[in-house]
C-alpha cells in the first residue's frame, strides 16, 4: 500500500471520528480515537513515536514525538486549534524530513467541516 492509498483511508477515518465527536475537544481525544479507528481498520499504526534528531552524525533525543505513524511510512500530526498556522505546517514538514517520510497529513479537528482542516504535506526529499 502506498502513501496516497493510506492518505485516502486515513482521511475517511478522520471524517468518521469528526462526525461522531464534532469540533471543540482536546487534541489528545481525536488522536486516541483516530488511532483506534486506524488500528481497527487493520493498518499498522504507532502513537507518540519518538523522532530523534541526527546532528553531525550524532543521534539526539530532543523530545520530538509524532502523533501517529501509519504502516511505517505515513505521518499524521493532529491539532485542535482555532487556526492552522505556518508553524504547524513547518512542524509537520520537519517530522517528515527527520523520519525521511514522503507524505503526511496535518489535521485540525477544530473545524465545522473537517475537510477545511486537512492539509497534505509533502517532503520533496
Amino acid at each position: 500500500m502506498n502513501e496516497n492509498q493510506i492518505s485516502t483511508i486515513v482521511i475517511g477515518l478522520a471524517i468518521d471520528v469528526h462526525k461522531a465527536l464534532g469540533p471543540g475537544l482536546l487534541e489528545n481525544t481525536y488522536k486516541e480515537c483516530l488511532f483506534y479507528k486506524i488500528n481497527k481498520y487493520g493498518l499498522l499504526v504507532e502513537k507518540e513515536k519518538a523522532m530523534p534528531l541526527v546532528f553531525e552524525e550524532v543521534k539526539l533525543d530532543c523530545g520530538y514525538r509524532v502523533d501517529l505513524i501509519v504502516e511505517n511510512k505515513f505521518i499524521i500530526e493532529i491539532k485542535s486549534v482555532e487556526l492552522l498556522t505556518t508553524n504547524h505546517l513547518a512542524q509537520t514538514l520537519t517530522y517528515l524530513r527527520l523520519g525521511n517520510y514522503k507524505l503526511g497529513l496535518l489535521i485540525n479537528f477544530n473545524e465545522v467541516l473537517l475537510k477545511n482542516g486537512i492539509r497534505r504535506v509533502i517532503n520533496n526529499l
